[in-house]
């Protein structure tokens, strides 16, 4: 099926210059008079200007849209009083044509003005030298669609031989924005766009593209079932309908350990393919299955997605920050460190092993977190300009801890579950290794039995704090850990550091 949505760029752009608004006729209004509700700047960048004419104060706005915001048009003023004015439009050069509109506003009426620079140039390439190309450049360019990623906007991946390119946004046959479903376009379908390339943190895109020509895929998956399995595995069904000369099933390398097919039935254009899915002994998991058949030796694909649910593997931070970005989810315990948004919850969490930045914690503000409190969460392995983080995080269990002086813990009864954030300055180092030091606060002092780098420290990881960050007498230093007994004396156990001033 062929959808011929793109009208030559040309008559598009005379059709704007002539188009009126049914507020007013362009020129012929009694308050706003112009020399020309047309102005034409050259393809390689300059000036033109008109003479307006107004019995009141009068504005210039331009005519954004999510297509253009106008960026690149100038004007002189933008504002002026009655009477006569001079008002000049510059534009730098550019790769290809593009117009705008920009509206004049006085004694409540709109004149408005049409801008155009040159006409713009389709160059039709593959994707790798779309990918290569200028920004601001025009690209006519037929793929697949691999993956869909945004159903509203039209945020997909096209994939020639040459490579792949994201699409980001797409246009209805009006030329409309956010109405991508009215296309129709599905994964596996052939597609001819065209569309102004642009670079976004440093990766090529088109943004919000027309479609030229849509070729139907002949082989569509109708439905699936258990497409997200349970951590016990189980069976999971595709049911397909192919027009082409069978149907072939490609499943990746790193899932067939997993998964694997059960039984192929087809009748007539109908195809049913069983997989079983292995239980899952790790993390949670998916893949994408790819469907293909062939036509006059042509060969057209689809696909679809299934997950798996997995064990929530605990571990230190360390390990979580060396994993891979991904759906399996991680339990991790450790210390607020700061509060980088207070409204959604983006902390820094640290432990004896490292610290992990928390792109947000599930209904935060209900949680009263703060600083020096002890939490577990779970979240996926996620990343942000390559920068390691946790995503999707969700409070599992908090322990409160409270800052308190030297002598107001010394007053708390003994508890292995009550955290106090305490600083003093280091009077007295007992035993290295350990970090067993004596606190003082001002006329106040107590022995900490134990300084280690961070929660969940166990073995060798607890020792050599001090020596590690070169921590001396007279330093101040600040642990989080619980009030308890030894020989009748009251003592800090097991301290968590937190942080420390040097005295030098």
């Amino acid at each position: 099926m062929k959808l011929k949505y793109l009208f030559p760029i040309f008559f598009a752009a005379i059709a704007l210059l002539i188009s009126c608004d049914e507020e007013e006729t362009m020129t012929l209004l009694e308050e706003i008079q112009v020399s020309s509700s047309y102005v034409s700047l050259p393809v390689d960048g300059g000036s033109a200007s008109i003479k307006l004419t107004a019995k009141d104060s009068w504005t210039i706005e331009k005519v954004t849209t999510s297509k253009d915001p106008v960026e690149w048009l100038n004007i002189s003023s933008t504002s002026g009083s009655s009477g006569e004015s001079d008002v000049t439009f510059t534009a730098e050069a550019t790769l290809d044509g593009r117009t705008a509109e920009v509206l004049i506003k006085s004694a409540g009426k709109t004149q408005r003005v049409n801008i155009i620079q040159g006409l713009a140039q389709i160059s039709e390439a593959p994707v790798s030298e779309v990918r290569n190309g200028p920004d601001g450049k025009t690209f006519q360019v037929s793929g697949v669609v691999t993956t869909i990623s945004n159903t509203e906007y039209g945020n997909w991946d096209l994939t020639d031989e040459t490579g792949t390119i994201y699409i980001y946004g797409t246009l209805d046959a009006k030329g409309g924005t956010k109405n991508f479903m009215s296309l129709n376009i599905e994964v596996g379908d052939e597609i001819t766009v065209v569309g102004p390339k642009s670079t976004y943190a440093g990766s090529p895109q088109l943004v919000n593209v027309t479609v030229v020509e849509l070729r139907k895929s002949l082989v569509k998956v109708d439905s699936v079932e258990n497409a997200a399995l349970p951590i016990e595995g189980g069976e999971f069904i595709a049911y397909l309908t192919s027009k082409g000369e069978g149907v072939s099933v490609e499943i990746p390398e790193d899932a067939k350990s997993w998964l694997s097919i059960s039984s192929i039935q087809s009748s007539g254009e109908n195809t049913v393919i069983k997989f079983k899915a292995n239980p899952n002994t790790g993390g949670d998991r998916g893949t994408t299955i790819v469907f293909s058949t062939t036509a006059n030796s042509k060969l057209y694909t689809t696909e679809t997605s299934i997950t798996q649910k997995g064990a929530i593997l605990e571990v230190p931070i360390s390990e979580f920050l060396a994993a891979e970005v991904g759906d399996t989810q991680y339990r991790l315990t450790g210390v607020i460190d700061s509060i980088a948004n207070t409204k959604y919850g983006n902390v820094y969490i640290k432990d004896f092993s490292g610290e992990a930045y928390v792109y947000g914690i599930q209904d935060y503000e209900s949680k009263n977190l703060k600083v020096g409190d002890i939490i577990t969460i779970v979240g996926k392995r996620a990343a942000y300009k390559d920068a390691p983080q946790v995503g999707g995080a969700v409070l599992e269990k908090s322990i409160p801890v409270t800052e308190a002086t030297v002598a107001e813990v010394l007053t708390k009864p003994d508890s292995s579950t009550d955290y106090y954030m305490v600083t003093g300055e280091i009077t007295m180092i007992k035993d290295p290794t350990y970090g067993n030091v004596y606190l003082k606060d001002g006329d106040s002092e107590i022995y900490v039995y134990g300084v280690y780098p961070g929660f969940g420290a166990t073995g060798d990881f607890r020792k050599n704090l001090l020596a590690d960050k070169d921590i001396k007498v007279g330093d101040k230093l600040t642990v989080i850990a619980t009030k308890t007994t030894y020989d009748d004396k009251p003592q800090l156990s097991n301290g968590i550091y937190f942080s420390h001033e040097s005295a030098e």
